[in-house]
């Protein structure tokens, strides 16, 4: 059985199917309501049920009291529908909605997936998840020197880990560190979400241009479009210098099975990589392809070379309006 919810003041609605909470069908349709720890402990996800009836579950005897429930106050990642309902909730739709947070978090898992690159997982304490829009990116915080940003590769309903794309970056000292000493069950610090980085709402197809692990809060845009049934037409171009360096080719290639356009471009392919595809500037290949990107969002994340150059030729050669083109260029210096 599944029951209609209708938020309010937006008059966005959704169905809620049996046995799952308002906060997971919302996010599951794209709505993305408000959250701190997705199991009744935070009060984050406090709203109002306007009309319907609904089972608090989770939420009794927590930090919902009685007074507050008998107003109609309902945490919405615990509360279930036993009818159709209309809530009262503040939708999150831009960086500026979301708390920033200073957080403690354990090293899960430490995954080398090339010679350079490692993928850190990050788990959080049993009662915190982080709030996010895919795209974003934390800062780990050192007790000796500077914060060290990082773009969040998972996409925010996959938020039981935290992602990292880590490039060894020569002359890092945080990169030396997780290159040659973290260990797993290593504790952190970060402060995020942070960034502006993240998909608008439109209807235009969209172009993605990454360089290296500029893929990671690309992989976190695509996962999350997908995950909501986006239908907006998508292009995906991944530049690197070798086959090695598309670290997560496998996946690129899969999301092709789902309506994602890749094309994977090597600037200095090696002989035994056998390389039968594009080569040369990853922003050249999407210039060969498009005559006209007026019509056009684009997505571009890596090098600062190379998000610059796209920038200058996609505006001034192919009429991309500026306002359309987003970026976050990876600097290996805390963002501001």
């Amino acid at each position: 059985m599944t029951f209609k919810t209708t938020l309010k003041p937006s008059n966005h609605n959704f169905d809620v199917e049996e046995d799952e909470t308002i906060l997971e069908a919302g996010l599951r349709h794209g709505y993305t309501l408000p959250y701190g720890c997705r199991n009744g402990v935070c009060g984050a996800c406090k709203g109002r049920v306007l009309e319907g009836s609904v089972d608090h579950g989770e939420s009794e005897g927590s930090v919902l009291n009685a007074a507050e429930m008998a107003q109609g106050m309902a945490l919405f990642c615990c509360a279930k529908p036993t009818s159709d309902i209309v809530i009262e909730c503040r939708e999150v739709h831009a960086d500026k909605d979301i708390p920033v947070r200073t957080l403690p978090c354990r090293v899960q898992k430490i995954e080398r997936l090339a010679d350079d690159v490692i993928v850190l997982y990050l788990k959080l304490p049993a009662n915190e998840r982080l709030q996010f829009l895919a795209g974003q990116y934390i800062d780990i915080l050192q007790k000796e020197g500077k914060p060290r940003s990082f773009s969040l590769a998972n996409a925010p309903h996959e938020d039981d880990l935290l992602q990292l794309h880590v490039r060894n970056i020569a002359g890092g000292a945080f990169t030396h560190h997780v290159f040659t000493e973290m260990k797993e069950r290593d504790i952190l610090r970060f402060k995020g979400p942070l960034g502006t980085f993240f998909l608008r709402d439109d209807d235009k197809p969209i172009i993605f241009v990454a360089s290296g692990t500029g893929f990671a809060p690309i992989k976190a845009i695509i996962e999350h479009a997908l995950h909501i049934g986006m239908q907006r037409e998508m292009h995906f171009y991944w530049g690197a210098r070798t086959l090695a360096d598309l670290y997560m080719l496998d996946l690129a290639k899969q999301w092709e099975t789902q309506g994602i356009t890749f094309t994977p471009v090597l600037s200095e392919p090696r002989a035994e990589d056998q390389w039968q595809g594009r080569t040369g500037f990853v922003h050249q290949a999407v210039l060969e392809d498009y005559s006209d990107l007026s019509g056009h969002q684009v997505y571009a994340c890596g090098a600062p070379i190379v998000v610059e150059a796209a920038h200058r030729d996609f505006t001034t050669l192919r009429g991309l309006p500026n306002e359309e083109f987003f970026s976050d260029a990876f600097t290996f210096v805390p963002k501001t």
